[in-house]
């Protein structure tokens, strides 16, 4: 039986401050691009009424799917702020995940709704006001342009702002396709170009949707991070010096930009010291390399007495 050498673990306050940096980084260019992304909007909610246009109105329910999930960034971000307590010890960042999958399913009911009536208005053509979707989503393009270009500024090293920077890049995407749909149903009157554009709108939210779910459920089931795979981390703990072996690895993530790792380290027997000089080499592998800030490390030495178990309480210095 292996004795316990060392144990290393981040606790509930020190670990939750230790990704504010990086989860909180960057709320006050998620607010504008909320601001901007929700006039978005309410400007194609309304044009799309006024014009008739269905593909506009899909597009206004795929730039919503966007501002609910700027919301969920933004609440993220400031969520990161709350600290931890002693019931939740890695603080609150998977509210963002609940919200997230609240969305996905709110903008599936939509979806289907939309797809319904792109059917009914093939049956039934209803040509709407081209140069009104033209114009509205002209302004729509320009907003998200100009969101897009603050956001690639605040991009670098946050997650976040890189996941809204994606959302509005889809929001531009469907923008276009309006712009052009108007422009032909002006040049040809063909009341058939509205539902197909609906059509095409509704396929980009349901890919959205499809990846919000599937991203929340891996951060349900615990699974490991594309970043941080298991057998790349093990290697990666395993090439330190002093590092026998490692067992019982796990690797999950909290909420955006959040990981976690736990892990059984064998070592030769050795000075605690010694111990936790490579208790910091991990700390810092494991950040630098897979941006993992909680970092838990139970060492053990397969030659000592199974009798003699010694805790190392030291925190790594930072």
């Amino acid at each position: 039986m292996a004795g316990h050498l060392g144990e290393h673990e981040h606790g509930p306050e020190h670990a939750h401050t230790e990704s504010h940096d990086h989860a909180a980084a960057g709320p006050g260019t998620l607010k504008i691009a909320l601001a901007g992304t929700l006039f978005v909007a309410i400007l194609e909610v309304v044009g799309g009424l006024r014009s008739g246009s269905l593909a506009l109105l899909s597009d206004a329910a795929h730039v919503t799917m966007d501002v609910v999930a700027l919301a969920i960034a933004l609440g993220a971000s400031l969520q990161a702020l709350r600290p931890a307590n002693l019931r939740q010890t890695f603080g609150f960042a998977r509210l963002e995940i609940l919200a997230a999958l609240a969305n996905g399913g709110l903008l599936f009911g939509v979806t289907i709704a939309i797809v319904i009536e792109a059917l009914r208005r093939f049956a039934a053509p209803v040509e709407p006001q081209g140069g009104l979707m033209l114009a509205v989503a002209a302004i729509g393009l320009a907003v998200n342009l100009a969101i897009g270009l603050m956001l690639i500024r605040g991009a670098h090293g946050n997650l976040n702002v890189r996941a809204a920077m994606l959302h509005v890049a889809g929001d531009a995407l469907g923008a276009v396709a309006v712009i052009v749909g108007g422009a032909l149903i002006l040049a040809s009157g063909a009341a058939w170009i509205d539902p197909a554009l609906s059509l095409f709108v509704a396929a980009i939210i349901i890919a959205g949707v499809v990846a919000i779910v599937r991203q929340a459920s891996h951060v349900l089931l615990e699974s490991a991070p594309d970043h941080a795979k298991i057998p790349i981390v093990r290697e990666r703990i395993r090439s330190l010096d002093g590092v026998v072996d490692v067992h019982d690895l796990h690797v999950w993530t909290i909420g955006s930009g959040s990981h976690a790792l736990a892990v059984h380290v064998v070592l030769h027997d050795r000075r605690i010291s010694e111990a936790t000089a490579i208790l910091q080499r991990i700390d810092t592998a494991m950040r630098d390399d897979f941006e993992i800030s909680h970092v838990t490390v139970q060492f053990e030495c397969e030659s000592c007495d199974p009798t003699d178990t010694i805790i190392c309480t030291q925190v790594a210095a930072r």
